[in-house]
């Protein structure tokens, strides 16, 4: 992220002394830092841990008795360095604000986070910290990346350059798996019990990803103490919820408004957040079902239902909506046709293959989910959405495209999404002549397949690593041709696609 200040030297930065001066209406932490120990040690503190897991942790230790949990921060990259420098000045504290689809706007400092620690300048410290007997949970947030598995396989990827580093040279960590297999070894040599790994990411099972994956770099380093890992650490998964952009200039600016401090690294969230945990940990846990968590034995069916419907939804729009010339996702779905296309996939595409939920209405879930995409005070980018597709769509989109094909259903709003995909992939541009920003670690080889499509329409389908055997589908390619054919034509509108689409539909 890029980094900011606000242009008012006189402005007190934000830290434990200036927290006296904050106006009555900010949420400040109750409880004294001072006493709070870091029973939990994240790797990877980006926004999302911050307006998420943070900010459980900060409402829990407003509860008497839980000052065992605070966070102690890790940083990993050398790219973290900035963020460590703006985390220590500021006594570790942050604003977070909170904009509710009405206007409405929460205003809080969150506390929870008591130290943190720069890898690159004495990975040691790092060892030590995972390694200490107060350290009950480590949790991670270090994107899909940070996982080290091959997407076409999901098997572990001992290929990389970091990985091969780590394996060779316990003592000089570079990964995550690195620092947290030399800190079980610790552990294990000192008759410590082992910490729960917990993984907050955005991966469906995420636990038993982490755990495939630290046991695959472990048994390649150490096979005894793989075997005592795979005996005594807990992964549980999670469902984690929090739509969470990416901080901005005007953030800054604004806590020096309403707050009348600053802070350089603010973090900006909408109101809604859920984390669903399977409750199955290997020491001690904070009791986060006090403060809005859900603890239950098999998280699964939440996790589907979130990626189907919520992720798949964001792509949907995305991708349609960066054709049309659209920026950000409230402005899209704003916009009474892409609102109306979203909700005809989830109704008719992707709820037929969830299962119900106890605690949750689906109709309800839907309604407040267009509600959170059309938050006006959450300007959430086109280009962050559609960022890493290729990561994405397989479980988000492509999985029930399977599902709705083996029982026969039609699959026809979801297919436009694909070849839109295509479109999008080989020209890179809106449908106003405008450059799309295109992140994607396989933006080449997505570019070179869809280039194809003017000569063969279903070349982009060949890409099989994504795709598997959909080229091979005659119910999907005829759909998909249909698709290709009138993105392709002269002078197209995705709208009115969209709209020939849901006129079939309803048919």
């Amino acid at each position: 992220m890029t980094q900011y200040q606000h242009t008012d030297a006189l402005v007190t930065g934000l830290n434990q002394q200036s927290l006296a001066q904050l106006p009555s209406h900010v949420d400040t932490p109750t409880y004294d830092r001072s006493a709070v120990k870091a029973g939990i040690v994240h790797i990877g503190v980006g926004g999302f841990h911050r307006a998420h897991q943070a900010v459980y942790v900060n409402e829990l230790l407003k509860t008497p008795g839980s000052e065992q949990w605070g966070i102690c921060g890790v940083g990993l990259l050398e790219g973290n360095r900035g963020l460590r420098d703006i985390l220590k000045q500021q006594d570790y504290l942050y604003t977070l604000t909170v904009r509710h689809p009405d206007g409405t706007i929460d205003n809080k400092v969150i506390g929870s986070m008591i130290d943190f620690l720069f890898a690159p300048e004495d990975k040691q410290a790092v060892i030590n910290k995972l390694a200490h007997s107060d350290t009950k949970i480590v949790s991670l947030t270090i994107t899909e990346g940070g996982y080290n598995f091959n997407p076409a396989t999901g098997e572990f990827d001992y290929s990389n350059p970091d990985i091969i580093n780590d394996i060779n040279n316990p003592n000089d960590p570079i990964t995550a798996f690195g620092y947290i297999t030399a800190a079980l070894k610790l552990r294990k040599e000192q008759g410590l019990g082992a910490f729960t790994v917990q993984s907050c990411d955005n991966i469906q099972h995420n636990g038993n990803v982490t755990r495939k994956m630290l046991l695959a770099f472990a048994t390649e380093q150490d096979k005894d103490l793989s075997e005592w890992i795979e005996q005594n650490v807990s992964f549980p998964n999670a469902m984690v919820d929090r739509i969470t952009p990416v901080s901005k200039k005007s953030d800054i600016d604004y806590v020096v408004d309403a707050y009348g401090v600053s802070d350089e690294w603010p973090i900006t969230c909408e109101s809604f957040t859920q984390w669903v945990i399977e409750d199955t940990f290997s020491d001690s846990r904070p009791n986060w079902d006090v403060v809005g968590a859900q603890f239950v034995t098999d998280v699964t069916p939440y996790e589907t239902m979130k990626i189907r419907l919520l992720n798949a939804g964001h792509s949907v729009l995305g991708l349609l909506g960066s054709i049309h010339g659209y920026g950000t996702i409230d402005e899209t779905v704003s916009d009474e046709l892409f609102a109306t296309y979203l909700r005809a996939f989830m109704d008719k595409e992707v709820t037929p293959n969830l299962e119900p939920l106890e605690g949750i209405d689906l109709e309800s879930y839907k309604d407040t989910l267009i509600e959170r995409f059309a938050n006006p005070n959450i300007k959430d980018s086109l280009a962050r959405i559609c960022s890493e597709s290729s990561a994405k769509l397989p479980k988000f989109l492509i999985a029930t495209i399977n599902e709705n094909l083996v029982q026969g259903r039609d699959v026809s709003l979801a297919t436009l999404v694909i070849a839109t995909w295509c479109l999008y992939s080989d020209k890179g541009l809106s449908e106003n002549g405008e450059q799309l920003e295109i992140q994607d670690a396989m933006h080449k080889e997505l570019n070179s397949y869809a280039q194809e499509t003017q000569t063969s329409p279903i070349a982009f389908l060949k890409l099989t690593s994504l795709f598997g055997k959909l080229e091979h589908n005659e119910t999907f390619t005829a759909e998909y041709k249909k698709s290709i054919a009138a993105l392709y034509a002269p002078n197209s509108k995705i709208k009115a696609i969209m709209q020939a689409v849901l006129d079939q539909k309803s048919n």
